[in-house]
């Protein structure tokens, strides 16, 4: 008999060269570059491709694979009309789920992937990362748009994903440093090991279904609370507590009634969450370049980690990558219900760079269980229930 291990935590599930993460010395590497090396040099589309193919690029390969992009951003017609009649008041990730779903009836191309020897047609596996990378991003701006009752923003190719995504969502020329401060992120929440959303790709990429049903079972696995869904739930929290001044009494009411602190604590890290520490750098920076007038926001956010790290630090319990996101995504002027979806965009990376390490070398996942069910028994006819 196998022994149990509740939401498999400590369980090896799979090998991969794609990232690693040392929970207690809080670090955090892509294929061996650490997260803070690629967030102060690189850019998305760089990392995109160190994931995906395990190397940094050469130049002339990393123009060609932003050019293949770029190619891409644009959403069929059919897609955007069957957008519109989504209702308003759904969920941006109920919608990216459903059009990243439907992506596969406008670009089909199974052939690749109807036996289970390896998937060796590498134009096969490029074009459809490069599609359903490019396509992400722009579909999420769409609906902010759509939703409201307006024209989606045509995509300019003159920009980079970071670029496009603010410049779709707003119209106007993309700030510079809110640019960068958005490229950055992406960077951060490209890929994480095997969390749920990756472990859910792994599972339907076993199945050899095609990369966008891969994409769209993640989106749905993403969307939860406790995954990631917290960003939104932070700053939520955050307008809750409304003063720096009442931090200190609300934490403690938290704790004593054993109720969740939103974007606190991580199943893998036991000090602050590297991506935590790149976030709150940056806001320093955004302050500086403001002169120090941002929303308040920020500043009970801090209070609210002060508080925390003299309560729960002893038990390993800091600041995760949502604590802070969705704060600077506030700042952009972006929606709270799209957080969670911009967590998509950025993670389409790493599932894709599992999906293509999982059929390289495929075996369907099939675990077992352990079974507390009744023993074999008899039939009972209704008439003598």
């Amino acid at each position: 008999m196998s022994d149990f291990l509740p939401g498999l935590e400590g369980v090896a599930a799979t090998k991969s060269a794609i990232s690693f993460i040392d929970g207690e010395k809080g670090l955090l590497s892509y294929r061996g570059y650490s997260l803070e090396t690629l967030a102060e040099n690189s850019t998305f589309e760089e990392t995109t491709l160190l994931l995906l193919e395990g190397e940094l690029p050469t130049a002339t390969k990393l123009n060609g694979f932003t050019g293949q992009l770029r190619k891409h951003y644009r959403i069929k017609y059919h897609i955007r009309e069957m957008m519109r009649h989504f209702p308003a008041t759904g969920h941006p990730m109920d919608m990216l789920q459903t059009a990243v779903s439907s992506l596969g009836m406008f670009y089909p191309g199974t052939e690749c992937l109807t036996n289970a020897d390896v998937c060796e047609d590498t134009n096969y596996i490029r074009n459809m990362t490069v599609n359903i990378i490019a396509q992400m991003a722009p579909l999420v701006a769409m609906w902010e748009h759509m939703r409201q009752g307006y024209d989606p923003i045509e995509p300019r190719d003159d920009l980079s994903v970071a670029e496009n995504l603010l410049y779709m969502f707003t119209g106007k020329e993309p700030d510079p440093m809110m640019a960068r401060i958005m490229d950055v992120c992406l960077i951060l929440h490209a890929e994480h090991t095997l969390n749920a959303s990756t472990f859910s790709a792994l599972v339907s990429g076993s199945t050899l279904a095609t990369p966008y049903s891969v994409i769209s079972g993640a989106i749905g696995t993403l969307s939860g609370p406790l995954h990631g869904g917290a960003n939104q739930q932070v700053l939520t929290m955050l307008k809750e507590i409304g003063s720096v001044d009442k931090v200190e009494a609300w934490v403690d009411g938290r704790l004593k009634n054993k109720e969740v602190i939103w974007g606190m604590g991580h199943r893998e890290y036991k000090v602050k969450d590297p991506r935590a520490t790149i976030l709150s750098k940056l806001f320093g920076q955004l302050m500086e370049e403001r002169g120090g007038t941002l929303d308040d926001t920020f500043e009970i956010a801090m209070k609210v980690e002060e508080v925390c790290a003299d309560r729960l630090g002893h038990k390993g319990v800091y600041p995760n990558v949502d604590f802070y996101s969705g704060i600077l995504y506030s700042e952009m002027g972006i929606p709270a219900d799209q957080f969670t979806a911009l967590f998509a965009v950025a993670r389409s990376a790493g599932w894709l760079a599992h999906w293509r390490e999982q059929i390289s070398n495929n075996r369907i996942y099939r675990p077992t269980q352990i079974y507390v069910g009744s023993e074999l028994r008899d039939y009972t006819p209704v008439s003598q229930r």
